[in-house]
């Protein structure tokens, strides 16, 4: 298999006009509102989605450019391997976010922990289900003791996450 073809099912809005001073995690991004634009053809699958208070998206880092193997994460100055990291400057560049879903109109999802650029494609919604996506991690790689300094905001253009 050489390629696989993904349709965007909506847009993601948000008041972040470009990666520069968008934050790295939805932790960085508390209360950040934004909003989730589905595909008319698409708005049917929102059905019961009121039900959950957290959503995880799936969206397609669309700025990035080309992507790189070793990248030097945010809070780090050795370069990583990118699957070591969540740098957007991915083969396949890919983003995960959850986020709080406010309320729903029509095809229109209000949001917040917003931590995507705005005109974001979206490939993806899955609901947040505590029960089955906590897991206790006993060792966080190369981050160590920095995971609480990642609500900070890219200052680089966001390609060295």
């Amino acid at each position: 298999m050489d390629e696989i073809i993904l349709k965007p099912i909506g847009i993601i809005h948000t008041p972040f006009k470009e990666p520069q001073g968008t934050p790295i995690q939805p932790t960085g991004a508390c209360d950040i509102e934004g909003t989730v634009e589905i595909f008319p053809g698409y708005a049917d699958g929102l059905q019961d989605v009121e039900g959950f208070s957290h959503l995880f998206l799936l969206f397609y880092c669309h700025l990035t450019g080309e992507h790189s193997l070793l990248v030097k994460p945010f809070l780090d100055d050795t370069l990583r391997g990118v699957f070591a990291t969540r740098s957007p400057r991915r083969p396949n560049p890919i983003g995960l976010s959850i986020v709080r879903l406010m309320s729903r109109e029509r095809n229109l999802l209000h949001i917040l922990d917003v931590d995507m650029v705005d005109g974001t494609p979206l490939l993806d919604i899955k609901p947040y289900i505590p029960d089955v996506d906590i897991r206790e991690a006993d060792r966080i790689g190369w981050l160590g003791k920095r995971v609480g300094e990642m609500s900070k905001k890219r200052d680089d253009g966001g390609f060295s996450a």
